[in-house]
């Protein structure tokens, strides 16, 4: 079999990969120049003639598995296939494998991080201080005092592997943590369950981690954003399309409902001038959608999808790793 590998690998495992496949085309998107789209991966797929594809950016569509039909699996490096019309995988008989929890330390590392640059006003002061404003006279202890961390009240919308992720970093600070999780049927450890209304109008840090489907696409609503307290911080680093309407947001932000917002997620990306609005909102920190964005994610999503491979070329726990299981009734 050939395998051919657009996305970033670490050594030791594209070594592994090639004691299992007879050929192995190494070509990660960060070497050929960022991802490439349908027209130009369907083009390197007949030009390669791979039997299986491990993929992270490219983009999979109907016209690249109607006209390449050489796959045996795709694995995608996300922990969902975001890029990948994965319907289309099903229909053309193509198993996907994903890399769930690839990124979960970054992403609460970064997001702990940033709830302290809040809250401690390390960005403001930083510019401050570059601009000049340190003269003579002026007082930066009280100009920029902040709040502490410790023994705020932190609520989490989804109570997967990144919020616990969060909530074990946040044990040093004697947080109180609460979580909404449907599907969660109680307490979790010191975590409280609670209704979505009580965390929004309860805790000083409310953070959204969860995936965007039917359930929870417009799950926040501006009436919920309303219900924040005037100190509250609003954290987003999830999914944009979670916030039933980002200009309700913006509004909110504008009328300093609560105290401000970290949001690393936008309806487009790159975003248009409209999108980009939110970041000139007060006490808001906008970043570029980077929050699982760490050197350190290339070795797990690696770690992750070589274990599935095996798994899946041994012919075992095929419900556990194919993420389109549909297909295992097509096939």
């Amino acid at each position: 079999m050939k395998l051919y590998v657009r996305a970033p690998y670490s050594e030791a495992r594209l070594e592994e990969l090639k004691t299992w496949f007879d050929e192995v085309v190494y070509e990660p998107w960060t070497a050929t120049g960022e991802r490439y789209y349908e027209d130009e991966m369907l083009e390197h797929l007949l030009k390669e003639k791979p039997d299986a594809l491990i993929t992270e950016l490219d983009r999979i569509t109907k016209k690249v598995v109607d006209g390449y039909y050489g796959l045996k699996f795709i694995g995608d490096c996300r922990a969902t296939p975001a890029n990948i019309q994965v319907e289309e995988c099903t229909r053309a008989g193509i198993p996907l494998l994903c890399t769930p929890g690839r990124n979960t330390m970054a992403v609460a590392e970064m997001v702990v991080g940033l709830i302290l640059c809040h809250l401690r006003k390390v960005i403001p002061s930083v510019e401050w201080t570059k601009e000049g404003g340190w003269v003579q006279g002026t007082t930066p202890y009280y100009l920029y005092m902040g709040n502490e961390l410790s023994g705020k009240k932190v609520g989490f919308v989804g109570y997967g592997q990144i919020s616990r992720a969060v909530t074990h970093l946040l044990e040093g600070f004697e947080c109180d943590i609460s979580f909404y999780d449907p599907f969660i049927p109680g307490d979790v450890g010191h975590a409280h369950k609670k209704t979505l209304e009580e965390i929004f109008s309860e805790s000083d840090i409310v953070t959204l981690h969860l995936p965007v489907n039917d359930g929870t696409r417009g799950l926040v609503t501006e009436k919920l954003l309303r219900m924040m307290k005037p100190t509250a911080l609003f954290v987003n680093a999830a999914r944009s399309a979670i916030i039933e309407d980002m200009g309700a947001l913006k509004k909110v932000l504008d009328e300093k409902i609560f105290a401000g917002a970290i949001i690393d997620v936008l309806d487009n990306e790159p975003p248009t001038p409209e999108d980009l609005a939110i970041a000139y909102c007060p006490n808001t920190i906008v970043t570029p959608h980077i929050c699982g964005a760490t050197f350190e994610v290339t070795d797990h999503q690696a770690d992750i999808m070589n274990d599935r491979i095996r798994k899946f070329l041994d012919g075992r726990d095929y419900d556990r790793i194919i993420y389109n299981k549909d297909v295992l009734i097509r096939n």
